[in-house]
């Protein structure tokens, strides 16, 4: 498996050093070139990136030849028989099952990664209560037995709190929901659910394209999404999902003010080029993230 990433990383860079050439014959003589010898610099240039490209190729040759042969064909069991239909709205299944199998596994890699941090939290100063009688009386944990209608009416009703924030409900591949939600010109997100707990969140700005697994090109974007996920594990309650997916909204929409609030420390409105991306989970008070309590 180092091998094939070695190789792909290889390739990446061969296609990059392609794609400059490509470029430089698009352009042409450039006014970087200067007035005086203007071709002869060109001609360096290109010379130069087709240089680059050989080395580049034979990177890729040896990365290639390292590489070990499989000992026979790969099984690729029932979904062998996809190649076989004739139909055109049929032979895009293949791809469809392939795009939904990165979804499940990137899915189950983040909620096993989830699971581990979250299993290191006892809860002893909120809900696990110390004597027998009080362990046998406890609620037991629902965060995901709730049926797909229960999740729609929690959603539905977070959506009526608030006037400025809209929230669309979506299943892609699965009964995961996916919400799409967009906090009044500041900023959009994506929420992925399980049952009824959260599992990933992704901020980013209005013309970036929307996906779980990207993160904003943005570095303010970038901070609330790692203040999301803080904040995520913060509210996690399994006796009590609606109240911490309740409380985790409240918290979300605390950021309409991002820009225009001044940090509550310091009082500045920037930071290193930032305004205040971080909210307190008490009292929703905006601070810089170096500012925090």
């Amino acid at each position: 498996m180092e091998q094939m990433q070695t190789t792909l990383s290889a390739l990446k860079v061969l296609r990059s050093s392609v794609s400059q050439v490509f470029y430089s014959l698009a352009s042409g003589i450039r006014a970087e070139h200067g007035e005086e010898s203007k071709e002869n610099k060109y001609l360096l240039e290109l010379q130069e990136l087709l240089t680059n490209v050989g080395t580049n190729l034979r990177d890729v040759e040896q990365a290639v030849n390292s590489l070990t042969p499989p000992p026979g064909p790969f099984s690729l069991g029932n979904t062998a028989y996809l190649a076989q239909e004739i139909t055109q709205e049929r032979q895009a299944l293949y791809s469809t099952l392939v795009n939904t199998y990165k979804w499940t596994d990137k899915a189950q890699e983040y909620s096993n990664a989830a699971h581990q941090i979250l299993s290191q939290n006892s809860l002893k100063r909120t809900s696990m209560s110390y004597n027998n009688r009080q362990k046998r009386n406890a609620r037991p944990q629902q965060a995901h037995t709730y049926t797909p209608q229960q999740v729609d009416a929690v959603i539905t009703m977070m959506d009526r709190l608030y006037n400025d924030m809209s929230i669309t409900i979506t299943r892609p591949y699965t009964t995961n929901v996916v919400l799409h939600i967009t906090l009044a010109h500041v900023f959009k997100a994506m929420v992925s659910f399980k049952g009824i707990m959260i599992e990933r969140v992704v901020v980013k700005g209005f013309n970036e394209q929307l996906d779980l697994w990207t993160e904003s090109r943005y570095k303010i974007f970038q901070k609330v999404t790692d203040h999301a996920h803080a904040t995520m594990l913060h509210y996690y309650n399994p006796n009590f999902p609606e109240m911490a997916v309740k409380s985790f909204f409240t918290w979300l929409h605390s950021y309409i003010s991002l820009g225009s609030d001044p940090c509550k420390r310091c009082g500045a409105y920037l930071y290193n080029g930032l305004p205040p991306t971080w909210r307190d989970q008490k009292s929703l008070d905006p601070y810089h993230f170096e500012c925090k309590p």
